[in-house]
């Protein structure tokens, strides 16, 4: 019997009988609060007036059920160690030292007894680094009491599933080459993988970084980006549990599917889970009051991609310097276009500056005001809005001059207000306002540059996209809005789909670290964005820019593809062999519809139709051969490691040619699923869904399903499906 295994039937045995022990412990628990609950309720009209006696019961009873919690929350932790204790070890010779020191690898701390040394160590803490960052040979941690140095003599690697050793071995090398393969080799998930027995050393490296208050990571499609954002979160709760917890982290993702994706992995690492929403939703809430509705951004990318079909071209922006006549002449979608642009601008952010001064002499009308003994003149309160006042925001600014003047007034007088006259007094002050409805002001700032939007009642305004996060600006620049002070961590997913606008507004917002990941190849638009061209200025100097070059998502032949269609290059990819991709022309969605459903491999036996094998390194594949299928390149062997999918997936540009494919596939299948933006999870079987909806998601088999164009859109559109394919990708071309 190995010593892996030896350790496994140990450590086993140590889990179960914690468990039985805190079963116990939570049993007695619950005893006692319900006889404090009990004794509570039958004694409490006899106890003391001043209710001591009342609070000290109530504090008793929370600290019991803060226990049980506590209790139940260790015993969570050790049932999903029973599956799989440990993952990895280290023989670490201390420098001085004589017989090495075995450190197990796990997905949290366990030992024989609370305070004892542990027998499995947290793949959080110092020691476990020596796991992540070293071959055999010379190596380090920092402990808290300082660096420890010694020699790694062996590192082990090990696959336990419930309870029982499927493999081990002796490794000298990173952790890559086997288990990764292995790990990445496996059918795709409704869930994002946890890589905790694969974290490479640039990855953790990322994750265990403490030191810069602001990290952004651009990374190649499949380089792990989310899964280290994520595992990084896990790490800063671990390392900092006296500032941190789950609720001062906020993750901006893009959907609800995305968000479901992803919402496992924290409760696996043995953390609570965090807040999750799209920066548009986030929005929305921020704009209650003001408005009744609002646009997402997938409006706008339909518009966009409708425009873009359409091939009209952007013919600038008109500035105040430009003649009226093409400043007001009808609105095409170029023009549609290029006015949403300048509004996620830097452009539009110096614009509103502008206008604001501006709006200082036209936003307030001036009066003397008198309640009962108190007077201000014109004059006095002018002076106080313009000078004593000029940094609080415009619409902020009468609440500022009334409470001096209110405090002003009761220290001399000797008596306060009270509630009724202040709102009397408030309501003086405040008509003064010309308008303190933000609607009105944002078409004040349209109008000047020839647009405006509907001047509609409150219950029945809704905001285009265009407009949303303009507005929300102007809301920020002048009112006093409330930071969110309870963030301390931020993360940002997808930060190429992001304007300049909306990361003014994230770091008005929130000044708390940031991890910002994203790939600028995958933006969804016309063209790609490089935030990084403009953020380090906008964020400041606390910032550190890390890139990701290495891909392990997709099989080597779908990886290759999807760089030459996305011109991407200086990316390494995993070698891990499959079928090769297939290009397919079809004479109608029907017909694509049918040859993707033939293909579909979910719950049965591997396909057997990938062709003569061919040497690993080919570029070759299917042309449209009237939908002959390809040669596969690389191992045959390789190619079928899979007996069955979990997941595929049918992508489209559109919703419309979403919706119609999902009823064509509906109409022969059960095992089918539509993802749009109200969608909220992620299912087995096929999903029929958008580009821009399958971001950040991956299947086993991925079809794509696209008409016979080439447009603006139409790279992005192709790169971003073809990326999202584990094992299979099929390109049909429609028409």
């Amino acid at each position: 019997m190995s010593r892996g295994t030896e350790f496994l039937i140990f450590v086993t045995e140590q889990l179960k009988r914690r468990i039985r022990e805190i079963n116990e412990t939570i049993r007695e628990v619950q005893k006692d609060i319900s006889g404090m609950n009990e004794y509570y309720w039958e004694n409490y009209a006899e106890m003391d007036q001043y209710g001591y006696e009342n609070y000290d019961n109530r504090q008793a009873l929370l600290g019991q059920v803060n226990a049980k919690q506590e209790h139940q929350k260790r015993r969570r932790r050790w049932m999903k160690m029973l599956d799989s204790p440990f993952f990895g070890s280290v023989d670490f010779l201390y420098d001085g030292e004589e017989e090495p020191e075995t450190f197990y690898i796990g997905i949290g701390n366990f030992a024989r007894e609370r305070g004892d040394v542990p027998l499995i160590y947290d793949w959080r803490a110092p020691v476990s680094g020596l796991f992540y960052d070293y071959d055999k040979g010379p190596a380090s941690y920092e402990a808290p009491g300082g660096v420890m140095e010694g020699e790694i003599q062996s590192k082990r690697q090990y696959k336990i599933r419930g309870g029982r050793m499927i493999y081990e071995f002796e490794s000298d090398m990173k952790i890559d080459d086997d288990i990764l393969k292995q790990e990445l080799g496996s059918s795709g998930d409704t869930q994002l993988k946890n890589i905790v027995r694969t974290i490479q050393k640039e990855q953790n490296a990322i994750i265990r970084n403490t030191k810069d208050k602001i990290l952004i990571i651009q990374g190649a499609a499949g380089s792990g980006k989310t899964s280290i954002a994520l595992h990084r979160i896990a790490y800063l709760l671990y390392h900092d549990r006296g500032h941190l917890n789950s609720s001062n982290i906020l993750i901006l993702s893009p959907n609800s599917v995305f968000s479901d994706y992803i919402s496992h992995i924290l409760p696996e690492l043995g953390e609570e889970n965090i807040q999750e929403m799209s920066f548009d939703l986030f929005a929305y809430r921020e704009l209650k009051g003001v408005v009744q509705d609002c646009e997402d951004r997938w409006d706008q990318i339909e518009r966009q991609i409708a425009a873009a079909r359409a091939d009209h071209k952007c013919t600038g922006i008109p500035d105040e310097a430009a003649p009226e006549k093409e400043k007001t002449e009808g609105v095409d979608e170029g023009i549609l276009e290029a006015r949403y642009r300048w509004k996620q601008s830097k452009s539009y952010v110096e614009a509103v500056e502008g206008f604001l001064i501006e709006l200082e002499d036209r936003l307030v009308d001036f009066r003397d005001i008198r309640y009962k003994g108190m007077s201000k003149t014109e004059e006095e309160i002018l002076e106080m809005f313009y000078f004593k006042f000029q940094s609080v925001p415009l619409l902020s600014r009468m609440d500022a001059v009334m409470e001096y003047a209110v405090d002003e007034y009761e220290t001399l007088c000797g008596r306060d207000f009270c509630e009724e006259e202040l709102e009397l007094v408030r309501e003086q002050f405040q008509s003064m306002y010309v308008t303190t409805d933000l609607y009105e002001i944002y078409n004040w700032l349209l109008k000047k540059y020839g647009w405006e939007i509907p001047e509609l009642p409150g219950e029945k305004r809704t905001l285009a996209y265009e407009d949303v996060y303009p507005v929300l600006y102007l809301k920020q620049r002048l009112l006093n809005v409330a930071g969110h002070r309870n963030i301390r961590h931020l993360v940002i997913d997808e930060m190429q789909d992001y304007s300049y606008l909306q990361y003014v507004i994230l770091e008005r917002m929130f000044n708390c670290n940031m991890t910002i990941l994203g790939d600028r190849a995958q933006t969804v638009d016309d063209k790609t964005q490089d935030v990084l061209t403009f953020l380090p200025k906008l964020l400041g100097k606390k910032v550190r820019k890390i890139e990701l070059n290495r891909s392990y998502r997709n099989t080597w032949e779908i990886a290759e593809y999807a760089g030459r269609i996305g011109g991407i290059t200086g990316i390494e990819y995993m070698k891990r062999h499959g079928r090769a991709v297939e290009e397919i022309r079809c004479g109608s969605v029907k017909e694509a519809v049918e040859l993707s459903l033939a293909r579909v491999n979910l719950g049965g036996e591997a396909s057997k139709s990938a062709g003569p094998c061919e040497d690993a390194d080919s570029d070759r594949f299917a042309s449209g051969n009237g939908g002959e299928a390809s040669k596969s390149a690389g191992s045959c062997e390789e190619a079928r490691t899979n007996a069955f999918y979990e997941t595929a997936a049918i992508l489209t540009m559109t919703e419309q040619e979403a919706r119609r494919i999902y009823e064509e596939v509906r109409a022969v299948r059960e095992d089918v699923t539509y993802i749009d933006r109200d969608s909220v999870s992620f299912c087995k079987g096929i999903t029929v869904t958008t580009f821009y909806m399958a971001k950040g998601l991956e299947f086993d088999q991925v079809f794509v399903a696209a008409e016979a164009e080439r447009n603006a859109f139409s790279r992005q559109f192709r790169y971003i499906c073809a990326t999202r394919a584990l094992h299979e990708l099929y390109m049909l071309e429609i028409g």
